[in-house]
């Protein structure tokens, strides 16, 4: 995380310093002018006093003015905010360190394609958090014979999907005695992968991983399978049909494919129509599902057959 919250209004900076917050469980701050402060720690929601002290009390909680959002704005972008208009049309801002700050105000199209956002006085910070190792039980049930299985990985928000699919990348990526590192491509199209600042990955995604920042799902794959030979190629949160095509090319050009996609269960994604029909037709070879109301609290893993490998209450995979 930034030392000192120094992208921060002042004094929201000083309310931070002055808290018992620990920046590693720190995951949100929402500002929203003229409204209360809210922060998302440890999984609960909090608003913060003049003093540092942590509140359910909304009323109790620093109130964000219009200029505080400004000066947020002023200082990730270098006061240079026309700079980072192409990028802020995507609704976001990425920063050192590969935090991003998600933007909402008022829209400015043309012909229905977004130009740029003017007024914005809604900020989402979200604080990425590598956890190095995180994926360290899962791996050896995603390779057969030292090849990489297709994998989903499977979870509800904010339960570690990301978090385990960028240390399996790294993993995969950097190799391993006994296991020679391949070539990995990582389509970022949220920039939460590899949390990429000026084109430079803020996150560790390992010494053999190529990305393409801001890019289609869908336009991704088929880049990167024309220009960059991948052996994996690794994409968060599949399900629209607009992917398919992409996603039958990696399969059908023996690339190995590492995905993500919103769900509880297998069973949730019978009800996509994309990822059922992957279902049915078993592209697939591992499915994992991380549950059981702890972040990262790894649940079950199938094979492309249904076959569960791994329940909950067998062996524990955590991290926070």
């Amino acid at each position: 995380m930034l030392h000192s919250y120094a992208f921060l209004p002042a004094r929201l900076r000083q309310a931070l310093a002055a808290s018992p917050l620990r920046p590693e469980s720190l995951q949100e701050i929402r500002l929203r002018a003229e409204r209360p402060v809210f922060l998302l720690y440890d999984g609960h929601e909090h608003g913060i006093t003049e003093g540092g002290a942590l509140t359910a009390n909304p009323g109790e909680s620093l109130l964000c003015s219009r200029r505080e959002i400004e000066e947020t704005l002023e200082y990730v972008s270098g006061y240079s905010m026309y700079a980072f208009d192409e990028e802020m049309k995507q609704g976001f801002l990425t920063i050192p360190g590969g935090h991003r700050i998600g933007l909402a105000g008022k829209i400015v199209a043309d012909r229905g394609q977004i130009q740029c956002i003017r007024h914005i006085a809604f900020l989402n910070i979200r604080f990425s958090h590598e956890i190095c190792g995180c994926a360290d039980a899962l791996l050896p049930y995603l390779l057969e014979d030292n090849e990489v299985c297709h994998t989903l990985i499977l979870s509800a928000p904010r339960c570690g999907k990301t978090t385990l699919l960028r240390d399996v990348i790294r993993q995969l990526s950097d190799g391993a005695p006994g296991r020679p590192g391949v070539t990995v491509g990582v389509v970022d199209e949220r920039s939460e992968l590899a949390g990429c600042y000026l084109g430079i990955p803020q996150n560790d995604l390992g010494m053999r991983t190529d990305v393409l920042d801001c890019c289609s799902k869908s336009e991704g794959m088929l880049m990167l399978l024309r220009s960059m030979s991948p052996h994996v190629i690794a994409v968060d949160e599949l399900g629209s049909t607009q992917d398919g095509y992409a996603i039958e090319s990696v399969f059908h050009c023996g690339c190995r494919l590492l995905a993500t996609a919103h769900g509880s269960c297998v069973d949730d994604i019978r009800r996509r129509p994309l990822l059922r029909r992957m279902y049915e037709e078993q592209m697939f070879e591992r499915y994992v599902v991380l549950g059981g109301g702890r972040p990262g609290q790894l649940w079950q893993i199938q094979n492309g057959r249904g076959e569960i490998l791994f329940e909950s209450g067998t062996a524990e995979c955590f991290f926070e």
